[in-house]
């Protein structure tokens, strides 16, 4: 490309997409030009409303879905952690009993114990 060519096509003005309307007759120059009123222009067809329709219920139906996955495990966790806090208190427990029993009879005792968990389960 030549001097003179890069010349006119700098020398050309930018393309604008909005025209300069000049200053607002009411001075209010920071407020958004106003368009004409057209009533019709926002509606849609019923095509279109029953598709955005399907669009959100799939959306909704995925969010739920995703909520109870996530409620699911934390209530998973939580019923990990109580286990887990129920088995170290009976631990305890049986560390107490063996401190006071013979050894045997405190077996004796754990026996019994699980036979009345069983039955009354």
């Amino acid at each position: 490309m030549s001097a003179v060519a890069v010349a006119d096509v700098a020398a050309q003005p930018p393309p604008t997409t909005a025209k300069n309307l000049g200053m607002r007759k009411n001075g209010k120059q920071w407020h958004a030009p106003k368009k004409a009123f057209r009533p019709a222009s926002g509606l849609t067809s019923y095509e279109k409303r029953a598709q955005a329709r399907i669009a959100q219920a799939a959306t909704k139906a995925k969010e739920k879905e995703l909520k109870e996955e996530k409620e699911a495990e934390r209530q998973k966790r939580i019923q990990a952690l109580k286990e887990k806090r129920a088995a170290k208190e009976e631990k305890e427990r049986y560390e107490q009993l063996a401190a006071k029993m013979h050894k045997k009879r405190l077996e004796r005792l754990k026996r019994k114990e699980k036979r009345n968990k069983l039955l009354n389960s």
